[in-house]
């Protein structure tokens, strides 16, 4: 399934003209979809159906994807039946996001609407809910599945939890979305707001390296900003990010000579199916430069995110780059040519048997 970028709008705490301005932004860095919370609305139906409808609407001009966070209270407060979705599609969404659930068989009869809306349902409880649903036999096709985002700090998901109600949904191949929070945005849907994240160890770490968690699990599609307004710099590095190849930030050690920045930046690398507990091993570049020099550099460890490559005392292995998992003894037949940042070590496991990886130089 194709992995998406989102963002977050909330018009009750904004101007139209903010929102589009910020939308235009996202789109330009390809961002695919929009949610927006319906949730804290407090302006007349009218006002809302004003606000509403002008903003998706410049999102779905931009081929964005928008959804709506609603709940049973929503539809009691703007007087609408539940047999009755043309609000929303007169809104021009995408979809509707259910983030309290009704009985199984009514969200099942929802993904049959006549204005072919997306029905999102909450992803963060491990319970029969999903699996309710589809005894009920919904239109697959349209059923979608979003975890929440927890405003107030230690409130979010633990990753076990997260894993396991992220399986249910993954297992019935229903597309997924969790959400990462910006250091730079203050707006969300209420007067809390530490942050808009789904997994609770997301909520100090730089916004890419959560994009880049979620997707290494390979249960998350869909990776949404939770609050608003994420910087442009933070917009263009979530646009930047490879989707689908987890792609280390590293810091490069002085002295690195061209051929090993080649190497490093510029090959394609993936780990050797005959697996290490000590290294990831790619080894390609070994034949293809193996009439380069590789001048032996002094090292001094050899420890988890160690980007190493051998040197010249290094025989047929001259050449083959590797990434540490556990300390071990120093060897001088290889260069140290960069280190993992220390808050994207934790990803390394992700990198199992035939897996791609990457490399970035850190910038800042």
């Amino acid at each position: 399934m194709n992995r998406r970028l989102g963002i977050s709008i909330y018009p009750e705490h904004s101007t139209v003209e903010r929102d589009k301005a910020y939308i235009k932004r996202a789109a330009e860095c390809g961002f695919e979809r929009v949610f927006t919370c319906l949730l804290s609305a407090q302006k007349p139906i009218d006002v809302i159906r004003e606000e509403f409808s002008e903003t998706i609407g410049f999102a779905r001009n931009l081929e964005m994807d928008v959804i709506l966070d609603i709940a049973p209270a929503v539809f009691s407060g703007l007087g609408i039946s539940y047999d009755d979705l043309s609000f929303f599609a007169e809104l021009g969404a995408s979809g509707i996001r259910l983030d309290l659930g009704f009985d199984g068989l009514r969200e099942s009869q929802f993904t049959y609407n006549q204005y072919d809306l997306d029905i999102e349902i909450n992803m963060s409880n491990n319970t029969n809910y999903v699996n309710n649903i589809f005894s009920h036999n919904p239109k697959e096709t349209k059923l979608l599945g979003c975890h929440n985002f927890y405003p107030q700090r230690f409130t979010g998901l633990d990753f076990d939890f997260f894993i396991a109600c992220s399986q249910r949904f993954k297992e019935l191949g229903l597309r997924t979305a969790a959400f990462v929070s910006s250091d730079a945005a203050t707006i969300g849907p209420w007067d809390i707001n530490d942050g808009l994240c789904t997994l609770e160890e997301h909520r100090e770490l730089p916004i890419t390296t959560q994009a880049k968690h979620l997707w290494a699990t390979n249960l998350i599609d869909d990776v949404i900003i939770g609050n608003a307004y994420a910087s442009d710099d933070e917009l263009a590095a979530l646009g930047a990010l490879n989707r689908y190849v987890l792609e280390f930030e590293v810091e490069v050690e002085a002295g690195v000579s061209a051929v090993e920045r080649t190497i490093m930046f510029d090959e394609p690398h993936i780990r050797r199916g005959d697996i290490s507990s000590y290294m990831i091993r790619s080894t390609p570049s070994r034949t293809k430069y193996k009439a380069e020099q590789f001048p032996v550099r002094p090292v001094e460890s050899h420890t988890c995110g160690d980007v190493m490559i051998g040197n010249d005392n290094f025989g047929k292995y001259k050449g083959e780059l590797q990434l540490i998992l556990k300390t071990m003894p120093i060897d001088e037949r290889k260069n140290l040519v960069a280190r993992v940042v220390d808050y994207e070590r934790f990803l390394i496991p992700y990198i199992g048997a035939w897996n791609t990886l990457a490399f970035k130089e850190k910038t800042k």
